[in-house]
């Protein structure tokens, strides 16, 4: 099965609708250049509200159920035949979560919550959102398994063996990832090279997509480092953007090759779940 991948990397405004024309115009460029699937940078509808808290913003959130973001993207969905990981601020019964919605022709398939939150300046993501309940998802769709981190997600190892465990054959990494106002380090190549990793460990393509500019806050500022890439099944980088540009990623992989090389090298037949105990402690 080959199916053509493609990422956005854009800066946000404070405004709502021009957020979402901005997405559709992208979607749409991707779509005339045949991507089957398109995927957008975390809560991508608004500035990065994390950086503060403030419990006005709880206003952002929304019910699946009645969301104009997901009925909006449904429609754009069917009509550009396409498959669209939507990230958005929801509102469950009594908590907050960050989501991805994964849409495919109209039909939401499920919604996946972030499982990994986490917190510090600028990044008060503890403060927002409830661990997610649903577990890690692969989504089965017509091009093969999907499986989504969102974020601080793709810190984590475990995350994409799960994902590649559950029936994966891509991995999808929508984030927001920036300056990091504490600690004086760039992580932005650190960033890159975990999921990598993830990519030539799991011998599965992956992308990762990223906003750009700086977004102030009160007393607060950022700037959104982009190096949105998409790594083949080795983890070589096949594209990638600067820390400032916008547009779109676009690569077409044969799934069914690499499901194939996956197979032949071995990686998943020579496991050794009965020695993986330890990783179930928080230490040994």
């Amino acid at each position: 099965m080959k199916a053509k991948l493609a990422l956005v990397q854009m800066q946000m405004s404070s405004v709502y609708e021009e957020n979402i024309a901005k997405a559709d115009h992208y979607i749409e460029k991707a779509a005339k250049e045949g991507a089957d699937l398109v995927l957008l940078p975390e809560l991508f509808e608004h500035r990065y509200f994390c950086q503060k808290e403030d419990y006005g913003r709880f206003e952002l959130a929304e019910d699946p159920k009645s969301s104009l973001t997901l009925r909006h993207y449904q429609k754009l969905s069917k009509d550009l035949n396409l498959i669209l990981p939507i990230s958005f601020f929801e509102k469950g019964r009594n908590c907050y979560f960050n989501s991805i919605a994964l849409i495919e022709d109209g039909e939401v398939k499920g919604i996946y919550r972030k499982s990994h939150i986490p917190t510090g300046e600028c990044y008060e993501e503890k403060f927002y959102f409830t661990p997610g309940d649903t577990g890690f998802m692969v989504f089965k769709t017509r091009i093969g398994g999907i499986g989504i981190g969102i974020c601080w997600d793709q810190w984590f190892p475990e995350t994409a063996r799960i994902l590649a465990l559950k029936g994966a054959e891509v991995l999808l990494f929508p984030t927001a990832i920036g300056s990091e106002p504490v600690l004086p380090k760039d992580s932005m190549s650190h960033w890159q090279n975990v999921m990598k990793g993830h990519a030539a460990a799991n011998g599965m393509p992956v992308l990762a997509a990223n906003r750009v500019g700086m977004e102030e806050d009160v007393g607060s500022s950022m700037t959104f480092f982009g190096s949105s890439f998409i790594a083949d099944q080795h983890g070589d980088l096949l594209c990638c953007f600067n820390r400032s540009e916008e547009g779109v990623l676009l690569y077409e992989f044969d799934l069914g090759e690499i499901a194939k090389e996956r197979r032949d090298w071995g990686v998943f037949r020579d496991r050794r779940i009965d020695l993986y105990g330890p990783l179930l402690k928080t230490e040994d």
